[in-house]
């Protein structure tokens, strides 16, 4: 009987595996915490007897070269990674008998990296499941972007072929166990984030880069969806190229008020680890704040600069060490220093806590305030907020000044967890700020969502309507082919929808946007699906779409 254990990484969106006999068991892609593979290990009665790497990872720091030093087990590492230290080269068809009747055999699958290798395990012969890595993920593949731009269209057409080689060698049955996909930046596409498993059968049938048999047209599309790569990745491939250091885990000193102050003074960065609930109600001054239940590894790392020292404060001393497990996963090895406890504690005598104030979509202004967009762009392409000012978290430190300055600024993301990041980069920037602490879909229950010209002629094609609201002359001199006219005068005073346009969902356009804002709003309050765009018929014509 053989077992195939899962460890999960969850705020970095990540898995790793143990596999293995009633003996003896292979650890895959293991995180930098080893305890929690061993763990793993000792609770099934088993030794760890080998180690692999799928590849030198470009998003985290392995635990693989410390966990095989200290269970003395075999290190495997895809022979065409250049690593700085002692390892078992693998390559194409090298096979390892892990306990009796249980072996992994390495397959070739470049894309994610160029030495990218896959491997499949066998009991007594039979194909029982393959490690994917960053090849073959749920519902997707790996991003090939992440090695060099010079190979990036090279790794997306190599990443097509490795999908297709395994779902045409492997049997249907064949459980498919990826590294990435499960949130993290490495996937591409719309892999699923999902607990479920997934077989090959079952990604032959749906998965993106299977479904796709024209290599040309996937790699066009895989390349257009990219989003941007989180900055700290630059520093992970070669800290697992060098061999990472164990880790330690101890407490980090504490500090007193006297000390967080100092350290702000000195240009650190005082992280608040508490919920962004609780950071709007009452903080320190100049920190930052990064819920330790968010993706904290993430995007701590995206946004500090590399090297900076980092003070924790935490609730408790359980979310001050969870914290730290998840930071050495990203190479933020020990906090400068750390706090537990109340923020009234982490303030010298006299100094008061900032506040920011916490709002709903529903209560955004509907003229006049300057909103802020932290989202990624292929979030803002699906639909934004009329007016909204847009600057992608990860970019906000270094583009302040494109705010205006004596605005109070309504700052939203999808879920709040985004905006409250942003909230406290603007405060501590001296900013007025309002964290949206809200989900996207209210902004358009309220009727604020707007999208491009482009995307409006997309949601006509399924079931949308293309709602004209200008008066009757306007109307007459030009407008979109196949659109409904509804002046807004009319729905103001109470006129129902057009026939055409009832029970379906409507997309609201008029001259330059200002109207199709307030008509959105208006037919939102009625119930209606909506969305209107931006732009208006000015934007439509020079999108170069259909005007009659």
């Amino acid at each position: 009987m053989f077992f195939i254990d899962t460890v999960e990484v969850p705020g970095l969106g990540n898995r790793s595996y143990l596999a293995g006999g009633p003996d003896a068991a292979v650890a895959v892609d293991p995180p930098r915490d080893i305890d929690r593979v061993i763990a793993a290990a000792a609770r099934r009665g088993v030794r760890i007897s080998h180690v692999v790497e799928t590849h030198l990872h470009n998003d985290y720091v392995t635990g693989g070269l410390e966990l095989a030093r200290v269970t003395g087990a075999a290190y495997l590492v895809p022979a065409g990674a250049r690593v700085a230290y002692e390892r078992v080269p693998v390559g194409e068809g090298d096979s390892v008998e892990v306990d009796e009747g249980l072996t992994l055999r390495a397959l070739a699958t470049p894309g994610h990296t160029p030495h990218h290798t896959a491997y499949v395990l066998e009991d007594e012969g039979r194909v029982v499941g393959v490690f994917t890595g960053g090849s073959l993920l749920i519902g997707s593949v790996g991003r090939p972007d992440l090695v060099e731009p010079g190979l990036t269209h090279e790794l997306a057409h190599a990443q097509h072929a490795s999908a297709h080689r395994l779902a045409a060698e492997l049997p249907d049955e064949a459980a498919v166990l990826p590294t990435h996909g499960f949130g993290s930046f490495c996937s591409s596409g719309h892999a699923h984030a999902g607990d479920g498993g997934s077989t090959i059968g079952q990604e032959r049938a749906t998965n993106e880069a299977l479904v796709a048999e024209d290599a040309d047209a996937f790699v066009a599309a895989l390349l257009a969806g990219l989003d941007d790569v989180p900055a700290y990745y630059a520093h992970m491939g070669p800290a697992n190229a060098a061999g990472p250091a164990p880790v330690d885990l101890t407490p980090p000193a504490l500090a007193d008020a006297a000390e967080i102050a100092e350290r702000l003074a000195a240009g650190e960065w005082v992280v608040d680890l508490r919920s962004r609930t609780a950071f709007a109600q009452g903080h320190v001054a100049g920190s930052f704040n990064f819920e330790a239940a968010g993706q904290l590894a993430t995007y701590l790392a995206w946004l500090i600069p590399w090297g900076r020292p980092v003070t924790l404060l935490a609730e408790s001393a359980r979310q001050l060490a969870d914290a730290q497990r998840e930071l050495v996963r990203v190479g933020i090895d020990r906090p400068a220093a750390a706090a537990t406890g109340a923020p009234e504690a982490w303030v010298r005598e006299g100094e008061p806590l900032r506040t920011f104030r916490r709002a709903a979509f529903a209560e955004l202004p509907v003229e006049g305030a300057v909103v802020l967009d932290v989202r990624r762009g292929s979030e803002r392409a699906q639909g934004h907020i009329a007016g909204s000012l847009h600057i992608p978290l990860h970019q906000l430190r270094g583009r302040l000044a494109e705010i205006p300055a004596a605005a109070t600024v309504w700052v939203h993301c999808a879920g709040g967890m985004r905006a409250g990041i942003a909230a406290s980069l603007l405060d501590a920037a001296g900013r007025e700020v309002v964290a949206v602490d809200d989900g996207f879909d209210a902004a358009r229950a309220a009727g604020l969502v707007a999208v491009a010209p482009e995307r409006a002629e997309s949601l006509r094609c399924t079931d949308a309507v293309l709602l004209d609201v200008r008066e009757a002359e306007e109307w007459a001199e030009g407008h979109a082919a196949g659109a409904v006219h509804a002046p807004l005068s009319a729905l103001a005073a109470g006129k129902p929808l057009p026939e055409a346009a009832r029970g379906r969902p409507v997309v609201v356009i008029c001259r330059s946007g200002k109207r199709s804002r307030q008509a959105a709003v208006l037919l939102a309050s009625r119930g209606a699906d909506v969305v209107d765009v931006t732009g208006g018929m000015h934007a439509w014509a020079e999108a170069g779409l259909p005007v009659a």
